[in-house]
């Protein structure tokens, strides 16, 4: 009895034995298990960390800096997260808002700055703009007083000055700082004309149905800032031999459209597309946007639009270089008084040919539509603003420089009123079709036949087309 006793306690203690062996075999290798994946995760915790510390050295270095080229050139790339980085969640969107954060800010500062150099700008341009205009009325006078060619070339080059600081002024959002009337059409075309280096290139076609269309007041200045900016631009970047050819004609909705065509060498499609995002009259124009040196014409124009509501497009033109077209809406157009004479160098209206003489023949003589309000001789026009006068017992100026001519009133024909009565009765309330393909037919024909015109010999300009650069490209 005793020996079976003896028997069962030894199987016990065996039996416990092997148990707390087991489980300190089990206990063992858990903590090797826990020890190693101690060690795997803080070898993992560190390659994140090297990760992360990569990833902000990269965002310092490379990040931000190449977010910050990338507003100014928007074809600079950014780099992102690498791709064995192992930065995900959290920290991956924390790195690309601080990118997104620093963009912020430096927009908002680089508004601040542009909007601290425009106002100064807007003040350094009106003081500027007010002593060219001094020297204006000066020069005006010493024309009146001296017969010296010289006079009237430094009063051109005043003019490209003052033209200049104009466009600066307006693109800091400032006043253009001319007052004007009610003005002719084509008179601010010609005007705008004489602010362009080469002026003697650029011929206007008017093709105006109504030959005192004018524009209002507050629109008429803005427009030859306008016009003059893009006919730079024709006349810079096309060659000195070439013509600019300028179209003014009104539209079948009440307004005008002015035609602005060169030779040139054309823009590329990004060229064109931030012309035509600067033409669209944006809300805000930076002045660090504008290159470097800054190209300005199209700023200034699409500032222009923004204001005063008139519109423009470009396009690849018939001559090979570029078409602008300067659209004036109806709200900005008027009709001027007969009492107003208009100016001698204003190109008479192109009258379309009758149905009759088209079929006569190139040959045929034939009468024009409407008598003209007086014989005036072709005159190349020069810096119409500029032009001295020359009274019976002055000197005549010499040959090569535009003069304006003095000519007296004359009473306007006993037929003029009823003639302008029965064009209005005759002008149709609603465009048909087929009147419109007539009023188109009769145009092409009227620009053939002006085309066809012999030309008047060019003179010579004040200074050489190179004095003064375009602003586009």
């Amino acid at each position: 009895m005793v020996a079976w006793i003896v028997a069962l306690i030894a199987v016990a203690v065996a039996i416990w034995s092997a148990t707390r062996t087991y489980q300190a075999r089990r206990e063992a290798y858990g903590a090797s298990a826990r020890v190693e994946l101690t060690e795997r995760q803080a070898k993992a915790a560190e390659a994140r960390t090297l990760a992360l510390t990569e990833e902000i050295r990269q965002l310092a270095r490379k990040r931000i800096p190449a977010a910050a080229t990338a507003l100014f050139h928007r074809s600079a790339p950014v780099p992102g997260l690498r791709e064995a980085s192992g930065i995900e969640g959290d920290a991956a969107r924390l790195l690309t808002e601080a990118v997104q954060a620093a963009r912020t800010a430096v927009l908002e500062e680089r508004g601040r700055v542009d909007a601290a150099a425009r106002s100064a700008m807007r003040g350094t341009s009106a003081k500027i703009q007010s002593l060219l205009n001094q020297s204006q009325h000066l020069l005006h006078e010493l024309q009146h007083e001296y017969d010296d060619p010289r006079i009237l070339q430094l009063d051109f080059r005043n003019e490209l000055a003052l033209r200049r600081t104009q466009a600066t002024a307006v693109l800091c959002d400032a006043w253009p700082g001319l007052a004007r009337q009610n003005s002719s059409l084509v008179e601010v075309v010609l005007g705008a004309q004489s602010r362009v280096p080469g002026y003697e290139r650029i011929k206007v076609a008017n093709h105006l149905r109504q030959e005192r269309l004018a524009l209002v007041a507050r629109a008429a200045e803005p427009l030859a800032i306008a016009l003059a900016e893009l006919l730079a631009n024709a006349t810079a970047y096309s060659h000195p031999d070439t013509e600019v050819p300028v179209t003014v004609q009104q539209t079948a909705g009440r307004g005008a459209l002015i035609l602005v065509d060169d030779a040139g060498i054309g823009m590329d499609d990004d060229a064109l597309e931030r012309a035509r995002t600067l033409l669209a009259g944006p809300s805000e124009v930076l002045l660090t946007e504008l290159g470097d040196p800054p190209q300005t014409g199209f700023a200034v124009v699409g500032r222009l639009i923004a204001r005063y509501g008139f519109s423009c497009h470009i396009e690849s033109s018939p001559y090979g270089g570029m078409r602008a077209m300067l659209r004036i809406p109806a709200h900005l157009l008027t009709v001027i008084d007969d009492d107003r004479t208009l100016s001698v160098l204003a190109p008479k209206p192109v009258r379309a040919l009758p149905a009759e003489a088209a079929d006569a023949g190139p040959g045929a003589a034939v009468e024009p539509a409407a008598p003209a309000p007086e014989a005036v001789e072709p005159a190349a026009p020069g810096p119409a603003e500029t032009a001295g006068a020359s009274g019976p017992g002055e000197a005549a100026p010499p040959a090569g420089l535009p003069t304006r001519r003095r000519r007296s009133r004359r009473a306007a024909s006993p037929e003029a009123p009823a003639d302008r009565q029965r064009a209005a009765e005759e002008e149709p309330g609603l465009r048909t079709p087929e009147r419109a393909g007539a009023a188109w037919a009769a145009l092409q024909q009227g620009t053939l036949s002006g085309r066809n015109a012999p030309a008047t010999p060019p003179q010579a300009p004040p200074e050489s087309p190179s004095d003064d650069q375009g602003d586009e490209t």
